[in-house]
């Protein structure tokens, strides 16, 4: 197996695959004002396995158009909403997000946890912004720093890892410079990281380092995970995910 294989098979069977929470994908849909006299139309970017997905398919009055480039993820997703009875609020697409196949002014709401690096922060404004009626909503967390100055250990590994790190003020001058309105702004608590991601994930070490016979690449993909989550501990008063929610002015 190829390393991006055994990463897919390390998130495989997972809630979520970033750092992120039920409480969390509340509270943004909470801040929204979302029309009650239709139903609306959504799509999320960057899905994954569809802890996100499921809780907007209960919540709002519409279709979730649940889109990721990874088949394996979205096979669970839909073993999940089959299960819970969502197949026709939830419809799932294999499609990278910098080559998607929508309409103009289609969506209602975008949402994407912890995706957009992807394709970059900027980059996702200005690509998705079509897809969005006007007056419609996008929802996103992005790595964003917390603190106004921070250890040059730090600074210096996401400058590296993704250059368009920054601070939530800046995030929003993007987000306002690119036709959309701030509705709302939090950044994702610890236990976000922690408890929902983290210790879930190394939990799972042991048992795919085993049905991977603790191959060299397979330790790797571990020691890697594991030194970001030592990294995290390491300053996590000073970067976090923050949740931006806009609304798209014209």
């Amino acid at each position: 197996m190829t390393e991006l294989e055994l990463l897919i098979d390390l998130h495989k069977n997972s809630e979520r695959q970033g750092p992120g929470s039920e409480k969390d994908t509340l509270k943004a849909l909470d801040l929204l004002n979302l029309p009650t006299d239709r139903k609306l139309k959504v799509v999320d970017i960057g899905c994954g396995s569809g802890g996100q997905t499921i809780l907007l398919a209960k919540k709002v009055n519409g279709q979730i158009t649940a889109v990721d480039v990874f088949p394996e993820f979205l096979k669970e997703l839909n073993e999940k909403s089959q299960n819970l009875g969502l197949t026709d609020k939830i419809v799932t697409l294999e499609k990278s997000m910098d080559d998607l196949p929508f309409a103009e002014g289609e969506f209602d709401l975008i949402w994407s946890e912890g995706a957009i690096y992807n394709i970059g922060f900027e980059q996702g404004l200005k690509k998705w912004k079509d897809y969005l009626k006007v007056g419609g909503y996008l929802a996103v967390s992005e790595i964003t720093w917390i603190t106004q100055t921070r250890p040059e250990e730090i600074e210096e590994f996401w400058k590296a890892e993704y250059p368009e790190v920054n601070t939530a003020s800046n995030k929003i001058k993007q987000l306002e410079n690119n036709g959309y309105s701030l509705v709302g702004y939090f950044y994702l608590g610890q236990d976000s990281w922690i408890e929902t991601y983290y210790k879930p994930m190394q939990a799972r070490f042991e048992h795919f380092l085993k049905r991977n016979n603790y191959s060299e690449l397979a330790r790797k993909v571990v020691e890697d995970n594991q030194a970001e989550i030592d990294l995290y501990q390491k300053f996590k008063d000073y970067y976090s995910y923050g949740f931006y929610i806009a609304r798209k002015n014209e």
